[in-house]
């Protein structure tokens, strides 16, 4: 049966014409079809969505009972939903589960999107996994309300099985992108399964070609391409190109192409958060139109969707460096109404503030350091007037985890926090074991400071709902150092300043943070939601 097809089924009794018993209709899956009963016990089916189940007519009292299974399929997309599964990694994260559903909805494009998840999975594992039917994914969907669900403990095999998907997504792990050989024995295993599970018969197959590294990138794998963007960008062509032909994919999207078109305008090697992962904002969002127009055919630009956190100026460029990726998938085309003006001088940041956010949610003029382990960093901060500032910040010692229980309102004076900062932190444990790990002190290290100037700094750390003590200390140093403590407990107001800093000799400031003297907490709980980084004025 196809969605939306109804059959009548009618059940005959003998050696009489009328039942003497009562019966019920019953599916082993309630989801996959309805089933409505008329008088004379017959009853009418009708396919919802695809998949297979039993259907079972039997006499309430156990004594006769008979069932038949039915299987349902739509072909080609006929209910009008684009439906798309990606089997990747934290490239396809970047890719498709951000923005590209509201970019779909902002042209009326009804969609559901999969994604099969493990951080940092080559095709060989994809491979291994699918031969296996191991259950080892974090299946990540978005369904046709824009709603989002996680299953944990989910196998490619269940994915391909859950929707009568358009298309189906490959892509190699980022470190081997542009390494032509690891592809061909996971990826002709892989397509051979996944066209033997699809339910439609019609499904479409992509690959994703994927960027090369940020030229700063520190990544373990940058050494096979000597370090080198433009060498790793190259060989991705080269690669991805060879197998799309020898594969016949029916699709490539190329988002390696868009960003690196993006690199080449004015906004310049800045669309990674860590040097591989993209940036949350622009980085996101090129990938995303990429995969709007690869998918619909629509043309991006003017497209009236962007996050919040994306510029109307960087807006402009994604979509226009997605859109000549579209027609030009495998070399850099410059964007001439984007390139930076090269007879001006290079313009000198103003001394607005700088915000970060300790947490995974963005917010306008935020920079959010979306990871709380050692190594999360973000390379060119920007100040509150969207402007590069050249400072970075890593955390150079871990915290514990996120936690999401603080307040989502605050009133901290002149400093105004939005919920979607505030509502989270990032915390540490000073007083023993916590979640397998002892995380005494954690820290946060600024480069690219001015060595000529001085900074303030605050900081808002708070936990709703407790009442005992977990003061926060926050200690700076540089060239000189000064420690500020806040109790953290129930705060939704306060927030602890120092006076002025001056970065180390190399540009650098280091803030611990800690539990306060007076932390009375068991565990010593320490937080640390957002931070302000307040140039002086000489």
């Amino acid at each position: 049966m196809g969605i939306g097809d109804k059959i009548l089924v009618r059940p005959i009794f003998e050696p009489v014409s009328e039942p003497r018993r009562s019966y019920t209709w019953k599916s082993s899956d309630s989801s996959l079809v309805d089933i409505f009963v008329n008088h004379d016990k017959s009853s009418i089916i009708t396919a919802l969505r695809n998949g297979s189940t039993t259907v079972e007519f039997s006499s309430n009292d156990g004594a006769v009972s008979t069932s038949f299974e039915i299987h349902v399929e739509t072909v080609g997309g006929d209910d009008g939903i684009l439906k798309v599964l990606a089997i990747g990694n934290s490239f396809s994260e970047d890719a498709v589960e951000n923005n590209l559903y509201e970019l779909a909805r902002a042209e009326g494009v009804t969609m559901v999107i999969g994604n099969l998840y493990i951080g940092g999975a080559s095709l060989e594992r994809h491979w291994n996994n699918a031969q296996s039917n191991a259950t080892a994914y974090n299946y990540r969907k978005i369904s046709t309300d824009g709603n989002k669900t996680r299953t944990p403990g989910a196998s490619i095999e269940m994915a391909i099985l859950d929707e009568n998907w358009d298309y189906i997504s490959f892509q190699q792990v980022s470190g081997h992108s542009g390494e032509y050989d690891t592809y061909i024995t996971p990826l002709t295993g892989l397509l051979e399964y996944a066209k033997e599970k699809a339910t439609n018969t019609e499904t479409g197959y992509i690959l994703h070609q994927t960027w090369a590294y940020a030229q700063n990138s520190t990544h373990a794998d940058f050494p096979r391409y000597d370090r080198d963007q433009e060498q790793m960008y190259q060989a991705i062509m080269e690669t991805v190109s060879r197998i799309e032909n020898e594969f016949e994919f029916d699709l490539v999207i190329p988002s390696g192409t868009a960003i690196q078109n993006g690199r080449n305008t004015l906004v310049g090697d800045y669309f990674n958060r860590d040097g591989y992962h993209l940036d949350m904002g622009i980085g996101r969002y090129t990938a995303a139109c990429t995969w709007f127009e690869a998918l619909t055919g629509i043309n991006v630009t003017g497209n009236a969707y962007a996050p919040e956190s994306v510029s109307g100026i960087q807006k402009e460029i994604a979509q226009h460096s997605a859109h000549a990726a579209i027609l030009q998938p495998y070399a850099v085309t410059v964007l001439e109404d984007y390139q930076p003006e090269e007879e001006e001088e290079e313009e000198v940041p103003s001394g607005a503030a700088i915000y970060i956010n300790l947490g995974t949610r963005t917010a306008p003029v935020w920079n959010t350091l979306d990871n709380h382990v050692e190594g999360t960093s973000i390379e060119d901060l920007k100040n509150s007037d969207d402007e590069f500032t050249g400072i970075s910040v890593t955390i150079t010692q871990r915290f514990n985890g996120i936690n999401t229980g603080g307040p989502n309102t605050t009133d901290t004076g002149n400093w105004t926090i939005p919920g979607e900062v505030s509502s989270q932190s990032y915390f540490g444990n000073a007083k023993g074991v916590w979640e397998n790990m002892e995380i005494t002190q954690s820290q946060l290290t600024l480069s690219g400071l001015d060595t000529g100037k001085t900074y303030k700094f605050c900081f808002f750390g708070a936990r709703s709902g407790v009442s005992d003590n977990r003061e926060t200390r926050y200690t700076v140093s540089g060239a000189n150092e000064e420690a500020v403590s806040l109790q953290t407990a129930g705060n939704s107001s306060e927030t602890a300043c120092t006076d002025e800093i001056s970065p180390d000799a190399q540009g650098k400031i280091v803030i611990d943070i800690t539990a306060g003297d007076n932390n009375n907490n068991g565990n010593g709980f320490f937080y640390l939601n957002a931070m302000q980084i307040i140039p002086v004025e000489e």
